[in-house]
């Protein structure tokens, strides 16, 4: 017997052909497969990579897009809201700002958000002067954004995206400060937010700074845009003081011009917050994009209904001015938490901000605060609401498959969990707050030291079309006090 094996173990060379009957070519069989197979599957395999990298790209470009339209909805919304012969001056400001942000985010703002730095701001890649290995994610990306290394778009789509909600915090501005503001002064303020004051506060959130390492969370920027243009715009209200006439014994209406394109304009910031929440998601994630875009209607819809009914119950009217603010209001409830809250938490929060933004409007005509448009009150107020509202209606990580552990809030206080995430976020609110109203009231001051920063009273009580740009909207009418 061991004979026999010693000699099978031996046995001498043959072709490999002959070895072991009909198994014997698996073995090559496969190889050859693999050989012709592989490939093809890998260059599938590339090819679908490259598809989802291609989605991905045009989903984000298109939110840009309707963010980018928002600026529209900017010019009817306050445009409307004033009197007539400032229109030229609104229409002014509201076009020339997105100039202006382009510029400065170009520059500089983008490079200080995202760029490679430490936990205050960024400090490389300005003037968009950065290798661009946006697709390649993780330890193998090279660029030097890696704030957003886990968005596999192509770094120019990013930077689009990242600009058009730059030029939303500036535009906010304009509203607060209109119908006598120095065009130059504005012109001057907007370059320095968006160029400075935005991206430094926005690295500390999504650049990877300081707030973001502690733990807190704003999805598409109930903060880092509305709150700091809300802050903005209050310091530039009170140190340029109220319209002319504005406050005597009790406040006096100065209603706008024409609320039919204040009506439209709000219907295209609606139309224009179906990009700017769901495309932070920067991925053609269609569960995630879905869910966004129905908690943020929902806030909308459930926002402007409670502006509604606060405003025929405390001003004895259903005010439009009041329900155009109170679906914006919404909006900006909704926007820090969209990707974290289900449905009825959704509904509260914009429920909440449609009633406290009727509250705001009359606290601010209370302290003589002028506020023509009503944006301190939605987007200040509000921002803030929203940015609280994430730490009490989060979801539980793990709830929705794009919010797991370490990728999100943790649960909010009425959603079974603790007060952890409330603190970290009243902590956020007030870093921002601090660092903007500084740098607002310095540049304001500045400002106003320099150039000045208010009309004169006899080209306020003319209007600042004539003023200002040697023209009116309206010439066949006469301009009124």
């Amino acid at each position: 017997m061991l004979q026999q094996q010693m000699r099978a173990s031996h046995q001498p060379w043959r072709p490999l052909g002959q070895r072991g009957g009909r198994w014997c070519y698996v073995p090559w069989i496969t190889l050859g497969s693999l050989v012709i197979l592989c490939p093809a599957a890998l260059a599938q395999a590339a090819d679908m990579a490259e598809l989802q990298v291609a989605l991905d790209t045009v989903w984000v470009l298109v939110a840009g897009f309707l963010v980018f339209f928002m600026n529209a909805g900017f010019c009817m919304l306050e445009t409307g809201f004033c009197r007539s012969k400032n229109a030229v001056n609104l229409l002014a400001k509201n076009l020339i700002v997105f100039g202006l942000s382009t510029l400065a985010f170009w520059v500089a703002g983008f490079g200080l958000m995202f760029g490679d730095g430490n936990p205050l701001f960024g400090f490389s890649g300005f003037l968009l002067q950065a290798a661009d290995n946006s697709p390649a994610t993780g330890e193998a990306y090279r660029g030097s954004f890696s704030a957003l290394n886990w968005a596999g778009v192509p770094l120019a789509a990013k930077f689009f995206f990242q600009l058009a909600f730059a030029g939303t915090a500036a535009t906010i501005v304009s509203g607060a400060v209109a119908e006598r503001i120095k065009f130059l002064a504005f012109f001057i303020f907007s370059l320095l937010l968006v160029g400075l004051s935005y991206p430094i506060t926005g690295h500390w959130i999504w650049g990877d700074g300081l707030l973001a390492g502690l733990g807190f969370y704003d999805f598409a920027g109930s903060t880092v845009v509305h709150s700091v243009g809300g802050w903005a715009a209050l310091i530039g209200a009170i140190l340029l003081g109220p319209r002319r006439g504005r406050f005597q014994a009790r406040p006096v209406a100065m209603p706008g011009h024409n609320l039919s394109i204040s009506a439209l304009g709000c219907l295209i910031l609606w139309l224009g917050w179906f990009g700017f929440n769901p495309g932070s998601t920067m991925a053609a994630d269609p569960f995630a994009i879905s869910h966004i875009v129905v908690t943020t209607n929902i806030a909308a819809a459930m926002g402007g209904l409670a502006a509604t009914v606060t405003s025929w119950i405390y001003l004895s009217k259903p005010d439009l001015s009041m329900i155009i603010n109170g679906v914006l209001a919404g909006l900006v409830g909704i926007t820090a938490a969209c990707a974290y809250v289900n449905l009825g938490s959704a509904a509260l929060i914009g429920l909440v901000a449609g009633v406290i933004v009727v509250f705001s409007v009359t606290l601010l005509d209370g302290l003589k605060i002028d506020d023509p448009v009503g944006a301190v009150s939605v987007h200040l107020v509000c921002g803030v609401w929203g940015t609280i509202a994430l730490g009490l209606f989060s979801a539980t990580p793990g709830v929705y498959p794009w919010y797991g552990p370490g990728d999100g809030p943790l649960a909010g206080l009425f959603m079974g969990g603790g007060i952890q995430q409330l603190l970290i976020q009243l902590l956020g609110i007030l870093a921002v707050g601090t660092f903007t109203v500084i740098f607002s009231l310095a540049c304001w001051l500045l400002l106003r030291a320099t150039i000045g920063i208010r009309v004169a009273e006899a080209e306020e009580v003319q209007g600042l079309d004539l003023g200002e740009h040697a023209m009116e909207a309206y010439p066949e009418f006469q301009v009124g006090p």
